[in-house]
């Protein structure tokens, strides 16, 4: 699989002309409108095995709920295996995406609060889904 490397965030020619607030490297004029996007100047730890991983949660979870949906029950050796494997998977990647999103509403902060604010609550959303994965993990492991 090909390696995008991240590429330095230049200052551009006519940072004078942005908007006031706008981003460094956002080269949008202020009577272009607000800026589509702020740039990630930092990976989060996980980033280049995101996918990888997250194929195999997956995986965990399709062959989990195809066997409680073929007559297994909760305690059954397959399911408690799948979610052995999955929810530790599932608890990495996500707190590594609450951590991007975390970084992305910062960096949105001091151009456009409302897109920070909103970001903030997925923030929110995925501490909540944190909880709920690790909780329910737990339930069908000891069931």
């Amino acid at each position: 699989m090909p390696v995008l490397d991240r590429q330095p965030v230049a200052e551009p020619a006519g940072a004078a002309a942005l908007a006031p607030g706008a981003a460094v490297g956002n080269a949008r004029r202020a009577t272009s409108g607000p800026p589509r996007s702020v740039p990630e100047t930092a990976p989060t730890p996980l980033q280049r095995h995101y996918l990888e991983l997250s194929a195999v949660a997956l995986v965990a979870g399709f062959i989990a709920i195809t066997a409680l949906e073929t007559g297994s029950a909760l305690g059954a050796p397959l399911v408690k295996l799948c979610i052995v494997v999955g929810v530790p998977i599932l608890l990495v990647t996500t707190s590594d995406a609450t951590l991007r999103i975390w970084r992305s509403a910062w960096a949105w902060m001091p151009v456009n609060r409302g897109r920070g604010l909103f970001r903030l609550a997925w923030v929110l959303a995925g501490l909540i889904g944190l909880v709920v994965f690790a909780v329910s993990g737990v339930l069908v492991v000891t069931a």
